[in-house]
C-alpha cells in the first residue's frame, strides 16, 4: 500500500468540492496550488480563489505562483515533495511540473473523453443536445486533455436541466471519481486506456461573445439547447429590436413549445404576462431576461415597466 503525499491544483468552486472529498477520505494533502488573488468588484479589492479560501480554512499550505515555470516555484514544489498531483479546473501545466511526482499527475475533466476536450465541456454537451455526458480522470501529458484515461463515469443529461444544474451534478460525481482514482493509485492497481488522438471528436472551445449569440434561424430545439447550455453562465444573448432601439439582451430560463405558427422568425408574442419568441418549428417562452445594466428579472416584471413595440423582434 502506497503512502500518498498529494498536491492539489485548482481554482473555482467546482474544485473545492473535489478537494473537500479528498480530505474527507483521509488522504494526506501536503500542498494546494491555486491562482493568484485578483482585483474584483467596483473597489477592485483583491479577491482570493474559492480553493484558497477553503484550503486556508483547513490549515493547508497554499502556493499561488504567477509563473509555473519559475525556479522559485519549482523549488517550493520539490520541497513539498508530492508523489501524486490532482488537477481540477486549473491552467495548463509545464512538463517540469506534471512530471515531478513519482506516481504521476492526473486531471479530472467534465466529459467522457476523448469527446469535449477543451475549456467548456459541460456547456457544449448541453448546447449540442447530448443525452449523456460524464466525468473522466486521466494522467496529464504534453497536450490538452489527451492523456491516458484512468476512470470514467457516465451521467445522463435531463432534457430540461440547465448547465448550472448539470455542473453541480458532475461536480459531485467527479469528487467520487477522484477518490476512486486515488484509491487505485494508493493500491498500485491503475490500468489506463490510451485515448484516440485522431478524430472526429466533439470539441469544447472557450465561450466567446460570438459563439454564445443565439441564431434564431436554427431549429427551435437547437435554440432551446443553446440557451439552457449557457444558463446561468455566461448566458446566451441576442439583439432586441424595439422600435428604433437595438438592445443586447441575455436570456436565462426558457421553455420550449413545439407547435406550428405563422409568425416571422424572432417575432415577440405577448400574451397577458408571458412573452414568446417565434422560432423555426415552434416557440420559445422567455421566463427570465436581463437588460444591459439591469439585474436578471422575470419576464412578468419586465412587462410591467418596459414598453414593447408591436413589431419588436429578437434577432
Amino acid at each position: 500500500m502506497r503512502n500518498l503525499r498529494i498536491v492539489f491544483m485548482g481554482t473555482p468552486e467546482f474544485a473545492v468540492t473535489i478537494l473537500k472529498k479528498i480530505l474527507e477520505e483521509g488522504y494526506n494533502v501536503v500542498g494546494v496550488i491555486t491562482a493568484p488573488d485578483k482585483p474584483a468588484g467596483r473597489g477592485r479589492k483583491l479577491q482570493e480563489s474559492a480553493v484558497k479560501t477553503f484550503a486556508s480554512s483547513q490549515g493547508l499550505r497554499v502556493l499561488q505562483p504567477l509563473n509555473l515555470k519559475s525556479t522559485e516555484f519549482i523549488h517550493e514544489l520539490e520541497e513539498i515533495n508530492p508523489n501524486v498531483q490532482v488537477v481540477v479546473a486549473f491552467r495548463m501545466l509545464p512538463k517540469i511540473v506534471w512530471q515531478l511526482p513519482k506516481y504521476g499527475t492526473f486531471n479530472l475533466h467534465a466529459s467522457l473523453l476523448p469527446n469535449y476536450r477543451g475549456a467548456a465541456p459541460i456547456n457544449w454537451a448541453i448546447i449540442n443536445g447530448e443525452k449523456v455526458t460524464g466525468v473522466s480522470t486521466f494522467f496529464i501529458d504534453e497536450k490538452i486533455d489527451t492523456g491516458e484515461i484512468i476512470l470514467k463515469k457516465e451521467v445522463v443529461i435531463n432534457p430540461e436541466e440547465n448547465v448550472g444544474v448539470l455542473h453541480d451534478r458532475l461536480m459531485h460525481e467527479g469528487a467520487i471519481l477522484v477518490a476512486k482514482t486515488l484509491n487505485l493509485i494508493k493500491q498500485d492497481r491503475v490500468i489506463t486506456q490510451k485515448q484516440e488522438l485522431e478524430g472526429p471528436f466533439l470539441e469544447a472551445p472557450k465561450l466567446t461573445k460570438e459563439n454564445t449569440k443565439i441564431d434564431w434561424e436554427l431549429p427551435v430545439e437547437r435554440v432551446y439547447n443553446h440557451i439552457r447550455g449557457l444558463n446561468p453562465y455566461p448566458a446566451a444573448w441576442c439583439d432586441l429590436y424595439n422600435g428604433r432601439d437595438k438592445i443586447a439582451v441575455q436570456l436565462y430560463d426558457v421553455k420550449l413549445q413545439k407547435e406550428d405558427h405563422q409568425n416571422d422568425i424572432g417575432t415577440l408574442i405577448r400574451e397577458n404576462k408571458t412573452l414568446k419568441v417565434a422560432g423555426n418549428g415552434g416557440l420559445i417562452e422567455i421566463i427570465e431576461i436581463k437588460l444591459p445594466g439591469k439585474r436578471k428579472m422575470k419576464v412578468s416584471d419586465l412587462l410591467n415597466g418596459f414598453k414593447l413595440e408591436a413589431d419588436a423582434k429578437l434577432l
